[in-house]
């Protein structure tokens, strides 16, 4: 405290659900860059392949998805080859996945942490999704290998011009996984049984989200059924973008990307509220 009894840091109690300090999350970026390296480096430190892992999950994921769905469920591609359909939806739901799930638990994983230091809560989830993108940047440069054989030496694949709105779709996906996260991790505070719901959800989400299958196998007058489910839209524009085989409807994604920000900012304020007493109840 200054001679002149003006202090130079104040910590106050929130009073609003609105009160999200967005200048404080830019004063703390120095934290959250600790933060996504400390949660990139700890998953695999101990292991013996390391980093290599980000490489074998989807791969063998993959192998997986091919051998079952493509081999003995014989699951139509739309003429996409197996082994690129599969990994190619498999590399962007895994970063929607680990951000959603990942995200669940700020405040039963950090409990010990929020308990005794003072810092914006909004900083631990959001470097779970950008260290989760530094995680997604690894396994996409498998992706591009197999995409770019499949491109120069067969004429099964045709990209399309929308590949320059990817890091927009990506975004979508970031968010949106990050809104939902941050609503569970509201309600896992008090309910712990919610976090195996989670796990188990999000597993049947995947096959509720076109990751395995084309929506152009269903007939045309019910797909837009299917397109209810925010995560299609986006899942099918990354598909035809890259790969030229799925349904770019720019209505749809103009409905997920409302969606997305209306998660969001339902998230935001139930986290907000949540981090005012959940150290009583974690």
């Amino acid at each position: 405290m200054s001679t002149n009894n003006e202090y130079t840091f104040v910590i106050k109690p929130k009073r609003s659900l609105w009160d999200v300090n967005l200048r404080e999350l830019w004063q703390y970026r120095d934290l959250l860059m600790l933060l996504v390296k400390r949660d990139f480096i700890s998953v695999y430190k101990q292991t013996i392949l390391g980093p290599v892992w980000f490489f074998i999950q989807p791969l063998l994921t993959t192998v997986t998805f091919t051998i079952i769905f493509g081999m003995v469920a014989k699951i139509p591609t739309g003429g996409i080859p197996e082994l690129l359909f599969y990994l190619t939806g498999i590399t962007f739901w895994n970063y929607f996945s680990s951000c959603l799930t990942s995200t669940s638990n700020t405040f039963v994983t950090n409990a010990s942490v929020f308990g005794k230091v003072y810092f914006p809560r909004l900083i631990v989830p959001i470097s779970v999704v950008i260290s989760n993108l530094m995680k997604l940047a690894i396994q996409f440069v498998l992706l591009i290998v197999v995409w770019g054989y499949y491109l120069l030496f067969t004429d099964t694949i045709h990209p399309q011009l929308s590949l320059a709105f990817m890091p927009v779709i990506l975004l979508l996906f970031a968010l949106m996984g990050l809104g939902f996260g941050l609503i569970f991790s509201a309600m896992t505070t008090k309910y712990r049984d919610l976090s195996f719901l989670i796990a188990f959800g999000i597993q049947l989400l995947m096959y509720a989200s076109a990751v395995i299958y084309p929506v152009s196998v269903v007939a045309p007058d019910k797909q837009w059924i299917l397109f209810l489910n925010p995560l299609i839209p986006l899942m099918e524009a990354i598909k035809f973008s890259f790969l030229g085989e799925g349904i770019l409807d720019w209505a749809y994604i103009a409905y997920s990307s409302v969606f997305t920000i209306l998660v969001l900012v339902i998230g935001v304020l139930v986290f907000n509220k949540v981090e005012k007493g959940f150290i009583d109840t974690v």
